[in-house]
């Protein structure tokens, strides 16, 4: 009973860690652009979304307590540039602005219409100094109170809209194949999978806490706790993309905050959108308090205290309100490229690390599959950016899977077991 127990307080909190209240915003708008083709693409979001954040949990697990242990399986100064990378994604370039442009547009725009996102930004992220500068519980007792709140309004919103649904999927313009490369590639903006390396250290002490040491143990536990806490996200993603398919807008451009609204509106009535409207709006307070407290305390240590926590969060602050003023899809606009470059570095690692790690212990071939996904990334942004020439084009579109986004994924395996098959034959030829 006591394991049951466990698993029950640290799934529910993977659940906590990896429910953004910006996440919401990305499903419906999602559905609306993929129509029918509404399962495969709440597979192939679950798979950045949701599974590849437990896998990311998991290789941290596996190799020890904290990201450094992930980044050491590789490369002693992975764990350092990686980490930093990560944590300025999480940070000031793109999760912190969008919690307050969020906040904004769901929150406060629907009832003060004419109100200004500069001064809102600014008493925002004024909030989340003074509780990151001077922690306190509050913080903690809004988010253990928010959590399921929101919980609770979102699942009557998806039962509702599930039972009453405001119109049929229409036909989508895209292939099915293109649907599963939109949800996946989608996933990249939850950033569960960065924060899920980053935070892992977390679950891990809690676990260790419990009284599961070994890493049999803590495997075991994050397992359960991983599956809890991914059937409750494959349900609000999974429904929150079925809503966006059955809403009814024929508009693929909709801006992301006015189709939740819309589909809130659409089945609640203006009481649960004011319901919505607060919850996510103080869960989003909430989330940045704690990534500004995570991204001071990371680059401080990082700087053995040569840059002080204080003058880190004041500065991640700002840099966080002038972005967030931009608005919550030209934020995600925004932040494709650097994901699209950054995501499939961290998802090479984590998989191979999980899958791989007890097989392999050298480096060589890690670092060259990390290698060979970083160049493709390079590429890959490069073709986002539209700089690269038709010809050049044509001659990367002859990797598998490169014109969906997803040409890092044979490369890097084909360098792995090359680069692994040339160590076994070097081994072995040694021994005779």
């Amino acid at each position: 009973m006591k394991k049951i127990g466990d698993i029950a307080t640290i799934g529910f909190a993977l659940f906590a860690m990896f429910f953004g209240a910006g996440n919401l915003l990305l499903p419906p708008f999602i559905g609306v652009n993929v129509g029918s083709h509404i399962w495969i693409t709440i597979l192939a979001f679950g798979l950045t979304g949701i599974l590849l954040p437990f896998l990311g949990i998991l290789s941290v697990t596996q190799s020890g307590e904290t990201f450094n242990d992930l980044g050491n399986r590789v490369n002693k100064n992975l764990a350092t540039v990686l980490g930093a990378v990560i944590m300025i994604c999480i940070g000031p370039l793109i999760a912190l602005p969008r919690t307050a442009a969020t906040t904004f547009e769901v929150g406060i725009l629907p009832s003060f219409p004419n109100s200004n996102p500069l001064w809102t930004s600014l008493v925002f992220f004024i909030v989340v100094w003074l509780f990151a500068i001077v922690p306190s519980k509050v913080v903690d007792l809004v988010g253990n109170i928010l959590t399921p709140f929101l919980l609770v309004i979102l699942t009557l919103l998806i039962v509702a809209g599930i039972a009453h649904p405001t119109a049929m999927p229409d036909a989508s313009a895209l292939s099915t194949a293109e649907s599963f490369a939109l949800g996946f590639t989608e996933g990249y903006q939850t950033l569960d999978v960065l924060a899920s390396v980053i935070f892992a250290g977390i679950i891990i002490a809690a676990t260790k806490a419990k009284g599961y040491h070994s890493i049999r143990e803590k495997n075991k536990v994050v397992i359960a706790s991983g599956a809890l806490a991914a059937v409750c996200l494959l349900f609000i993603y999974g429904g929150l993309i079925y809503l966006g398919a059955t809403a009814g807008i024929a508009n693929t451009s909709i801006k992301r905050s006015e189709l939740l609204i819309h589909i809130s509106n659409s089945i609640l009535g203006k009481y649960g959108t004011l319901a919505i409207a607060l919850s996510i709006a103080l869960a989003c307070l909430t989330t940045a308090i704690a990534l500004a407290a995570a991204v001071g305390t990371f680059f401080s240590a990082l700087t053995n205290g040569k840059l002080s926590y204080k003058l880190l969060v004041t500065l991640t602050c700002l840099v966080s309100a002038v972005l967030s003023i931009t608005g919550v899809d030209n934020i995600i606009q925004f932040a494709y490229p650097p994901l699209a470059f950054v995501y499939p570095i961290v998802i090479t690692l984590v998989l191979y690390v999980v899958f791989l790690g007890r097989l392999v212990s050298s480096k060589s071939p890690y670092i060259a599959a990390l290698i060979s996904s970083t160049i493709i990334a390079v590429c890959n942004v490069l073709n986002i950016l539209g700089l690269l020439a038709p010809h050049q084009l044509a001659v990367l579109n002859k990797i598998p899977f490169f014109s969906y986004e997803l040409g890092w994924v044979v490369p890097s395996f084909i360098a792995f077991c090359l680069v692994w098959g040339i160590e076994c034959l070097r081994g072995n030829t040694t021994q005779s």
